[in-house]
């Protein structure tokens, strides 16, 4: 029922939002801002062509640097959890670093690796590295004793813990901590893709398009970059709703 929910206001949401953008267009009555009627028809011949190919390249950035923060942030998150003489001592480092905005990094990781694609997933990936961290420790900090005496009463070794207590305690949280944050990822990767590569949204709308005034080809590359957002939001979230049933039910 709740995914159902979920789906329908995202639908209305959809709609509401190209009804605004239409009355806004009739009411500005300008080429700085076509109607989605002009705009619509240009964005799915797009994503068959050129717009398609930067699609492709922003969502695989991102997903790259998910998986390269998953990879990093959980085992870190659930050893500061459990290991409280750590996390004091790191605390404070993390307490610091995380309230930064990450996009300012961008220049030191240009610096020290280079620009490629490498260095734009890095970026993301410290944002949501970050993000997940600081779930996955708290988390972890936050179970009982009595649950892993529990457990180990029935015989359970390091395997059987981490199945049992450490990733059903663990794994909504970091999905909701992704799915929070994917937002912020993309609006981190359309700064990132603006100058210095040859595909990617945000290159596609500044460089492309917004530089020489094909204002309508741009909405439809900002409109590329929304899908892209909502996608992996949605996409996200119903692996959050499919995991959290799973582990309920077992």
């Amino acid at each position: 029922m709740r995914k159902k929910t979920s789906l329908t206001d995202a639908l209305v949401g959809i709609l509401m939002f190209f009804i605004l953008w239409q009355v806004a267009a009739m009411l500005l009555h300008r080429d700085i801002l076509p109607s989605p009627l002009t705009v619509a028809p240009i964005f799915c011949r797009g994503m068959l062509g050129k717009l398609g190919l930067h699609f492709l390249a922003s969502t695989g950035r991102v997903l790259a640097a998910v998986l390269l923060a998953l990879l990093f942030a959980v085992p870190l998150g659930l050893a500061l959890g459990q290991t409280p003489k750590l996390d004091r001592i790191v605390a404070p480092l993390i307490a610091i670093i995380y309230p930064i905005p990450k996009i300012v990094f961008l220049p030191v990781i240009y610096v020290l690796i280079g620009i490629s694609d490498f260095s734009k997933i890095l970026l993301i990936a410290i944002i949501l590295f970050f993000q997940i961290l600081v779930v996955v420790r708290d988390q972890a900090a936050g179970l009982r004793k009595e649950l892993f005496l529990s457990v180990r009463s029935l015989g359970a070794g390091r395997r059987a813990l981490f199945r049992y207590v450490y990733l059903p305690a663990s794994i909504s949280a970091v999905l909701t901590a992704l799915r929070l944050s994917v937002g912020t990822a993309v609006a981190v990767l359309f700064i990132a893709e603006q100058s210095l590569t040859d595909y990617g949204l945000g290159y596609y709308i500044v460089v492309e398009t917004y530089q020489v005034l094909m204002y309508p080809e741009m909405y439809a590359g900002i409109l590329g970059m929304a899908v892209m957002g909502v996608a992996l939001y949605f996409l996200i979230y119903a692996i959050e709703l499919k995991v959290g049933k799973h582990l309920f039910v077992e």
